[in-house]
């Protein structure tokens, strides 16, 4: 028999409160939690397992970093790759 069932609390990161808070659970797939409610805002949303989601400041500057290292020859693994198949 499964540990958890629909309206159980479990804590999951918020999106709108921006912190780990207690949800409820609104459905499940394969005895794992898909859909969860904030107890404290009501903001529905899909389980997350706790984990934050990576800020869209952060996504950018990994966006721009990789389109630098893209323009150095030889600067990522994948050049290097293909320079020693040429070879």
């Amino acid at each position: 028999m499964s540990g958890i069932r629909l309206g159980d609390d479990i804590d999951d990161y918020c999106i709108k409160c921006k912190r780990m808070t207690n949800h409820s659970i609104l459905s499940l797939v394969d005895s794992e939690p898909a859909k969860v409610r904030c107890r404290t805002c009501y903001n529905e949303g899909p389980y997350r397992r706790g984990e934050i989601p990576p800020s869209k400041k952060d996504l950018k500057k990994a966006a721009l970093f990789n389109e630098v290292l893209g323009g150095i020859p030889g600067a990522t693994p994948e050049a290097e790759a293909k320079d020693k198949k040429t070879k």
